[in-house]
């Protein structure tokens, strides 16, 4: 609640947010599903967003993030799921995820068949915030066994087991990228389970307190640089001059990180940013804008 406050959140919605908290905190669940319940690596900076996002939660809605890459959708999500205070599974959509990872399957565990549960039933069982990543990748036939999940009935079907109503404190929130291989138009009878909130880019304030938050020991001329080059690189994929790929949040990060340990910031930088592409006029066009930024003689 103290960083709630910090951030701006209006008050009445932080009350909302206590006595959800105080409604659900003395539910009892297995040790393996209260760690679950983790403090994330990064807190999301953006008060409108959160609000909104806060606001669709209470409403007992599920929530659909959309947005291009480095808008941080999962950090939001994991954010959620900590000022909420549930357990958080995270199910990342590929071509093999079907409706028995998503709810369970049986297996044998030595002496007898038993069933394992998923991360959506064991969502729907604690009471937990199950985040969909990718969600616009899932195949039509895994999320079909969702959908009384994810509307007003609240309900799953364990196939050979039992009907679940939904814990009250269960909710979803999906996460999508247009542009990846492999991801595609929302499916309209999924799309409308969810309250859209598209994410916006990180802003160079947002970017610096970023910086300056999980590397309090930052320059502040080398964090001014950093938010540069980032923004830089971003208007030259905007206008095709690069790929995407490049901007690239958590390579930025990574390479704060390196230099960190003693490595230039150029060489950081080139691991972290100019080597995501691998057309050699690319990277010496990245390479370029980083060295504009970056002297050499900097440590």
């Amino acid at each position: 609640m103290n960083w709630m406050d910090q951030m701006g959140i209006r008050p009445e919605l932080q009350k909302e947010v206590a006595h959800f908290r105080e409604r659900f905190d003395k539910d009892t669940a297995p040790s393996s599903v209260r760690d679950a319940a983790e403090v994330p690596r990064f807190h999301y900076l953006g008060k409108d967003i959160l609000e909104k996002a806060i606001c669709a939660l209470l409403c007992e809605k599920n929530l659909l993030l959309a947005g291009p890459k480095a808008t941080g959708k999962n950090v939001l999500a994991e954010n959620l799921a900590w000022i909420f205070g549930r357990p958080c599974w995270n199910v990342s959509f590929h071509i093999n995820v079907d409706a028995s990872y998503l709810i369970g399957t049986d297996t044998f565990d030595g002496e007898k068949v038993v069933f394992r549960p998923g991360p959506v039933y064991q969502c729907a069982r604690y009471g937990g915030f199950g985040i969909l990543d990718e969600i616009n990748m899932a195949k039509n036939e895994a999320m079909a066994v969702l959908h009384a999940t994810l509307d007003y009935r609240r309900i799953l079907e364990v196939s050979g087991y039992d009907r679940i109503v939904l814990h009250p404190a269960a909710r979803f929130i999906g996460t999508m990228n247009y542009g990846y291989a492999g991801t595609r138009e929302l499916n309209e009878a999924l799309g409308s389970r969810f309250l859209v909130l598209q994410m916006p880019t990180i802003s160079e304030k947002q970017l610096d307190l970023l910086l300056k938050t999980e590397y309090p020991e930052i320059g502040r001329n080398m964090c001014r640089q950093l938010s540069a080059i980032f923004y830089e690189l971003d208007a030259k994929a905007e206008s095709a001059e690069i790929s995407p790929r490049v901007v690239d949040l958590r390579g930025l990060l990574d390479a704060v990180a390196l230099m960190r340990l003693g490595l230039s910031p150029l060489d950081a930088c080139d691991m972290g940013l100019t080597n995501k592409v691998f057309d050699a006029t690319e990277r010496a066009i990245i390479h370029d804008v980083i060295a504009a930024r970056i002297p050499k003689s900097w440590n």
